[in-house]
């Protein structure tokens, strides 16, 4: 927790500071970011990535489909509509599958495996099960942890019951919003019984830690509306909340040109919004998780925050301690110690490249060791609201973090950088500080708050 800690102390009121948030930035999901990677990294060097890893490792597996498609939305995702289209890209994926699996060494140990989109619920609970399948032949699974990303509106018993037998227990639902009216103008209508009816399948199914994405800064929501989301998501029993800001960008995602700009939230409206959330679940007795996370007391993830634990890769936060994850699937990011790549974005040229036996990566980037220490400055920040810096490090960034400690929402105390609890809002503005690639971040990148 930032500040060494905040459960049961009194949360200062975060103060606005318009100047410090009006330069939008990353995420920082890795370190560099995707806005970094370029086409000099190919199949040769994640093939010599492979064959050098060993230990315990983690799975993700996108699956690029959905039912129905959310004007907001900024995932690599299209519509579940043709069924020789979707039957083609699980080929593929079979394809990537083995031929991933075959250049592991016998040292390595599959822990964790997830499940993301688009939804994987797109897919049949039969193609599926055809997938858990392949992992099972091709990969080295060592009794590993399942998660999936789900959407409610299209989730059904059968598919519950086969992520039972499977024996998934990490869900994630795409909510957003309970009400009605801002369903409507970001094109997500799913009504508050098929929401319940998805809560209580997943939990007669053995889903133990079920997580809810839900958003403010829509166009024309209120904090009440907020308040109404947040009221009923701590209802249904969410263990784990993630309350991000709507990043308007449709020069980037065409799909939200659909949704009214003339009616967001300004700025200042949106740090309210985030505020009143972070205040709300916290004296409901969730634990934070950064800025924008929550977990009930007991939940892994509060508990990785409790311990110290916790980290953040291209999945979010996470209590995953594995250095490598494979990304498999269309646009898929695959993290190495030193390496980061993505697989071919567009669907039609990773099924020929598959089609070929060849690794689908299309560009990615080398870590070199300043962006590994510098990479471990910023996932501190955001996991844990402080880091040891270097002497050199702590010199060049003193003068940039003038404008956070002079303010009182940062302490630079030798080579110890700590974000003060009212300093919460800031931190991945903190953090930006220790990233030397940052260009044209207006264009690539969405507001911090």
């Amino acid at each position: 927790m930032f500040a060494g800690g905040m459960a049961g102390r009194q949360l200062p009121m975060w103060t606005y500071y318009p100047e410090l948030l009006e330069t939008p930035v990353p995420r920082y999901t890795s370190f560099p970011t995707a806005a970094e990677f370029g086409p000099g990294i190919g199949a040769d060097d994640v093939d010599a990535a492979l064959h050098a890893t060993r230990g315990d490792i983690s799975l993700y597996l996108h699956v690029p489909f959905c039912e129905q498609i959310c004007w907001y939305c900024g995932c690599n995702t299209g519509a579940a509509n043709k069924t020789q289209r979707l039957a083609s890209y699980l080929d593929a994926l079979h394809r990537e599958i083995s031929i991933t699996g075959v250049r592991l060494s016998r040292d390595v140990r599959v822990r964790r495996i997830a499940f993301g989109g688009g939804s994987p619920n797109a897919i049949s609970p039969t193609d599926f099960v055809r997938l858990i399948d392949a992992l099972t032949l091709h990969m080295p699974l060592d009794d590993p942890s399942w998660s999936i990303e789900l959407d409610p509106r299209t989730l059904t018993a059968e598919w519950c019951q086969v992520m039972g037998v499977v024996g998934v227990t990490y869900a994630s639902l795409g909510v957003q919003t309970f009400d009605p009216a801002l369903q409507a103008v970001i094109g997500r209508v799913q009504p508050d019984v098929e929401i319940a009816r998805a809560v209580d399948l997943l939990r007669a199914n053995g889903i133990s830690s079920l997580n809810f994405d839900l958003m403010y800064g829509l166009p024309g929501q209120t904090l009440e509306m907020l308040e109404h989301t947040l009221h009923r998501t701590i209802e249904l029993g969410a263990d784990r909340i993630a309350l991000f800001g709507y990043a308007h960008v449709p020069h980037l995602i065409p799909r939200q040109r659909r949704i009214d700009a003339t009616d967001l939230p300004g700025q200042a409206e949106r740090f309210a919004m985030a505020e009143f959330g972070y205040r709300l679940l916290t004296a409901a007795g969730y634990v934070p998780v950064g800025f924008d996370h929550f977990a009930k007391p007991g939940d892994p993830m509060a508990k990785a925050v409790e311990q110290g634990t916790l980290r953040r890769n291209f999945q979010g936060f996470t209590d995953d301690q594995a250095q490598t994850l494979l990304g498999l699937g269309a646009s898929a990011i695959g993290c190495f110690p030193d390496l980061l790549v993505q697989n071919e974005k567009n669907a039609g040229r990773y099924r020929m490249l598959l089609s070929q036996d060849r690794l689908p990566v299309a560009h990615g980037i080398r870590r070199s060791a300043d962006d590994q220490s510098r990479g471990a400055v910023i996932e501190a920040l955001l996991c844990h609201g402080k880091a040891s810096l270097d002497a050199e490090l702590a010199t060049e960034a003193a003068s940039r973090l003038a404008p956070f400690t002079e303010r009182g929402l940062a302490r630079l105390e030798g080579q110890r950088l700590t974000i003060e609890p009212g300093g919460v809002p800031y931190a991945r503005t903190i953090a930006a500080i220790f990233d030397p690639y940052r260009q044209d971040s207006v264009r690539r990148f969405s507001s911090a708050v």
